[in-house]
């Protein structure tokens, strides 16, 4: 049996797309009744439709190129591709840990827990937001990028008939969800960073059971897998941070955490922010004659488990020449990247902790290693035991 979108007479993928925009709340009630796997999903539905995004801004990015206030940029090969991998990936990723919240959050709205349901919900509510992708391809009109938000209208139409969730608190239920949504956007960010020197070559492979499970490996050409059977445990650390069982730090412990002095930098300020149960995050600044840096430490909480994805994706860049050079790899266990630039004595080095915690230092130094020392001042420890 083919995925969902053909299930029962339906027709093939342009048609659910048209009725899924065009009459989203005749459509979701065909949806919900369907019998179809996530995998089948994921396969005809999910691969091609988040993948519009990436590709056109890659190739937008290499035939365009960015411009603004007479400058103008075009990035190299290495550097669009990877970045549209990164993309691709962490898009299908969301969906999952997107699918885990809907899911979550159900019940506690007088809605059904429906894994299955909670992923069409998902998927299908991408719909608009992936085909703006397309305008990408165009960098000047990547502004129309905004008919996107279209999706919130799809989610709100969608939480009735899929969760069953009462229509008094479908609204609360899409902004919970949608406020849940944006903080593990930001919480990413991090995450991105970190391993955005990846760079393979050819299209992502998907292989699956057929027994109608979300099983199987996601295979990246050039190195590494990723199982989607570990998403379980994707699950239980979203669960766990959402429900209260995993508490991100407090602003206040975070503070604690950044010296006052390292070698002969100076604290000049410090700030916090909270993402409620989804993260937090401090930063504090150094300063030592010319030179400064930021010291940031971000509790990524929920988010922490996309953190373990890293290590399976084979992550390993490495560039020089006579100037500068980025690193990008596992060391000793933790995703690790560094950057430096000999002639401004500029960069950056961070590590992903725990697969939970980001500490970066960046800014100007007297050397790489005053970074690296930056860095190494938070006890790695200490975060375990604040973390619980």
């Amino acid at each position: 049996m083919n995925a969902g979108i053909e299930q029962g007479g339906r027709g093939p993928l342009i048609e659910r797309i048209k009725a899924i925009i065009l009459k989203p709340k005749e459509e979701w009630p065909k949806i919900e009744a369907e019998q179809s796997s996530q995998g089948d999903i994921l396969r005809s539905y999910v691969l091609p439709l988040a993948a519009i995004g990436p590709v056109a801004t890659f190739i937008g990015g290499q035939v365009f190129g960015y411009g603004a206030f007479g400058f103008s940029y075009r990035p190299s090969l290495m550097s669009g591709i990877s970045t549209a991998l990164i993309s691709y990936v962490l898009a299908i990723v969301s969906v999952f840990v997107l699918t885990y919240i809907a899911d979550f959050l159900a019940p506690k709205f007088d809605g059904t827990s429906d894994r299955d349901r909670a992923f069409k919900l998902v998927v299908y509510s991408f719909t608009a937001s992936w085909l703006a992708g397309i305008f990408s391809l165009i960098p000047s009109l990547a502004f129309f990028g905004l008919l996107g938000l279209y999706s919130l209208y799809l989610l709100y139409t969608g939480v009735v008939p899929m969760m069953k969730v009462p229509e008094d608190k479908a609204i609360a239920y899409t902004a919970v969800t949608i406020v849940c949504a944006i903080a593990l956007a930001i919480i990413i960010g991090p995450i991105t960073a970190a391993i955005s020197g990846l760079f393979v070559s050819g299209p992502a492979m998907i292989s699956d059971r057929d027994d109608g499970a979300s099983s199987g490996t996601l295979t990246l050409p050039g190195g590494g897998k990723i199982d989607l059977g570990n998403a379980n445990k994707m699950e239980k650390q979203v669960e766990d941070a959402v429900s209260g069982k995993s508490k991100p730090i407090e602003l206040d412990q975070l503070k604690e955490l950044m010296p006052k002095n390292i070698g002969s930098y100076k604290r000049v300020a410090i700030q916090t922010t909270g993402l409620g149960a989804l993260g937090s995050s401090g930063e504090g600044t150094y300063r030592s004659g010319d030179n400064q840096f930021t010291l940031t430490v971000t509790d990524m909480a929920a988010a922490g488990a996309i953190a373990g994805m890293a290590g399976a994706f084979g992550v390993a860049h490495n560039r020089e020449d006579e100037d500068s050079y980025e690193r990008t790899g596992m060391v000793d266990g933790h995703m690790q990247t560094e950057e430096w630039n000999r002639t401004s004595n500029r960069g950056k080095f961070g590590k992903v902790v725990d697969n939970r915690f980001m500490i970066e230092a960046d800014g100007s130094a007297e050397s790489i290693n005053q970074l690296k020392a930056a860095v190494n001042s938070i006890d790695e420890g200490d975060l375990k035991d604040l973390a619980g």
